[in-house]
C-alpha cells in the first residue's frame, strides 16, 4: 500500500497536476480540460486495489436511452475504466486496479483514459442529453444580447452556424449542464 501511495504522489507531482490527499490513501486530482473546464478524479488506495472514480456529467435531462446506449458502447473500448451511473443517474468513470499494477505508466494511462473519456466526450454527452437546455440557454442569451461564445460548440443545435459550418470538434469550455 505504501508503494502505491508513493507511486501516485510522484506521478501526480511529475505530471504537474493539482492534487491533494484529504486522508491517508485517498487522493483527489484535478485534470485540466479543453471541453470541460476540469475533471476531478478520486483515487483510493485500498488493501488490495486502487479504485478510480471521476465525475463526467450530471444525469441527462432527456434522451436517456440513447445516452446510456452510447455509454455502454464506449465501455467496450475503454482501458481499465467503465462508464457507470450513480443512484441519481449522474455519469461517472470508474475502475479498479490491483495494487501490484500501480506503476507510473499505469497511473498515467488511467488518468489519460479519464481525461479522454470525460473531457473528450463531454460535448457529445451534452448534445445528446441536454439539447433542449442548450437551445433554451442560447435563446435566453441572444434575447438579452449576451455572449453565446461558450455555446459555439453547439452551433448545430442552436442554428448559429458561422460561415463554413464550424469545425465539428466541439471545442467549447463546457456549460452549466454538467461542468
Amino acid at each position: 500500500m505504501a508503494d502505491a501511495k508513493t507511486v501516485l504522489e510522484q506521478t501526480f507531482s511529475e505530471a504537474g497536476l493539482e492534487w491533494e490527499s484529504p486522508s491517508d490513501g485517498t487522493y483527489v486530482v484535478k485534470l485540466p480540460g479543453t471541453r470541460k473546464l476540469s475533471t476531478t478524479v478520486s483515487l483510493v488506495v485500498g488493501k488490495h486495489s486502487l479504485s478510480v472514480n471521476a465525475f463526467v456529467v450530471r444525469r441527462p435531462d432527456e434522451n436517456h436511452e440513447a445516452v446510456h446506449r452510447w455509454l455502454l458502447e464506449r465501455n467496450t473500448r475503454l482501458y481499465g475504466l467503465g462508464y457507470a451511473l450513480d443512484q441519481l443517474g449522474d455519469v461517472y468513470l470508474v475502475g479498479r486496479l490491483p495494487l501490484a499494477a500501480v506503476t507510473p505508466d499505469e497511473v498515467d494511462r488511467l488518468l489519460g483514459t479519464v481525461l479522454e473519456n470525460a473531457d473528450g466526450s463531454f460535448n457529445t454527452l451534452l448534445e445528446m442529453g441536454f439539447a433542449s437546455a442548450i437551445r433554451k440557454e442560447y435563446a435566453w442569451r441572444t434575447a438579452r444580447g449576451e455572449s453565446t461564445r461558450n455555446l459555439e460548440a453547439f452551433a448545430r443545435l442552436t442554428g448559429d452556424q458561422p460561415d463554413g459550418g464550424g469545425d465539428g470538434e466541439g471545442r467549447g469550455p463546457g456549460g452549466s449542464a454538467g461542468s
